[in-house]
């Protein structure tokens, strides 16, 4: 009977490897779109962020007029 109480311990294994596949995966994907862009990625981030990203490069690198 007392064999029979940690049942739930087999299951432990394939979910720790699970857990930890999925763990290695979202660093993956952290790593290599730093290293792509340079920076890590901006969670939630749309057309509007986009644009002002851009105009806001476009204001940096062009020379001041004066």
């Amino acid at each position: 009977m007392a064999r029979f109480r940690f049942h739930w311990l087999e299951a432990m294994l394939p979910l720790g490897i699970i857990g930890g596949f999925l763990c290695i995966m979202g660093n993956g994907q952290y790593y290599i779109h730093r290293a792509a862009h340079g920076r890590p990625k901006h969670i939630g981030n749309d057309m509007w962020d986009v644009a002002m990203e851009r105009r806001d490069k476009k204001l940096v690198d062009k020379p001041a007029a004066n």
